[in-house]
């Protein structure tokens, strides 16, 4: 018995170890290790490095950028890492501390490059970090990631540049597709109701009129009086299906259906929507291409 306990103890502690070294940070000689914030961010390295990267994403699918607190293990991966991906205009809010400790010429912030007469602001002023709702402001976001990487590698320049030009084009598909779907939805339905604020860039490039619960970042909590204010406004606007959000809990967005049903007013949850993390293979949104295509299919079905 004695003997048996041992073997299980020992198998035990090999499980362990094996699953503890799988989540360590592993460097890849001869590639560019990449480490990027969130899951937009690693799919576009992934995209743009082809099998000359090795990327590691800090962030798991369904996690929240905005309240993301950096762990040990990051620090360690940030550091050996050869270049940082971060998406900034305080997204990664939680993180500014270790990011700012990295050496300035191994991160590339890519919200630094859109224009600044693009980037919207809240009623308090402050930048909407989610401009990858936009396909022409992700464009610009490949094209100084890409330059970035040529920069880090420039043996490998002429690869990295086919590969942004596939993926551009892919993105002009993609760009099209979603005005295509649009356009088959009437302008008076184009109404998008969310758990926090995240759309407003894909409202300004694609003619929606959006309305959410929390504002830009989810650090604030949304009160009774913003829930009832949203309430309100779904019954004056007649609107039928809200949409909750894979990284955003679905008690507000309930709470918002509670309200509006007192009021007299029936409305559905429309479906999931990806908003500041992309989704996994079981959701066929584990791409950027592949959660806006997802997003779009899901808006317009519902509201049609």
């Amino acid at each position: 018995m004695k003997r048996i306990l041992m073997l299980l103890v020992i198998a035990f502690a090999a499980i362990t170890l094996v699953s503890c070294n799988k989540n360590d940070y592993e460097y890849i000689e001869g590639r560019v290790n990449i480490v990027a914030t969130t899951t937009m961010l690693g799919d576009l390295s992934k995209e743009l490095g082809g099998d000359y990267v090795n990327v590691k994403t800090l962030m798991n699918v369904g996690v929240d950028p905005h309240n993301y607190e950096p762990r040990p293990s990051d620090s360690t991966a940030l550091k050996k890492a050869d270049l940082v991906v971060v998406s900034g205009l305080h997204l990664e809010a939680k993180m500014g501390e270790v990011l700012e400790n990295l050496p300035n010429d191994k991160v590339i912030v890519v919200g630094n490059s859109i224009p600044t007469d693009k980037l919207l602001k809240d009623e308090n002023n402050a930048t909407d970090p989610h401009f990858w709702f936009d396909i022409s402001l992700w464009k610009l976001a490949a094209n100084a990631l890409s330059t970035k990487l040529i920069a880090v590698d420039n043996t490998n320049k002429e690869a990295y540049k086919t590969r942004l030009e596939t993926y551009l084009y892919e993105l002009d598909v993609l760009e099209q597709y979603v005005f295509d779907r649009v356009s088959s939805l009437e302008e008076s339905k184009r109404k998008l109701v969310t758990a926090h604020d995240a759309f407003q860039y894909f409202a300004n490039a694609y003619g929606f009129e959006v309305h959410a619960i929390q504002g830009i970042s989810t650090e604030s909590e949304a009160s009774a009086k913003d829930i009832q204010d949203l309430a309100n406004l779904v019954k004056n606007l007649n609107v039928k299906a809200v949409f909750i959000e894979s990284s955003i809990p679905e008690a507000t967005i309930r709470s918002v259906i509670d309200a509006a049903k007192a009021l007299g007013h029936t409305v559905t949850v429309g479906g999931e929507l990806f908003s500041d993390s992309l989704g996994d293979s079981a959701s066929a949104a584990e791409t950027y291409i592949k959660t806006i295509r997802k997003n779009i299919d899901t808006i317009v079905n519902a509201l049609k």
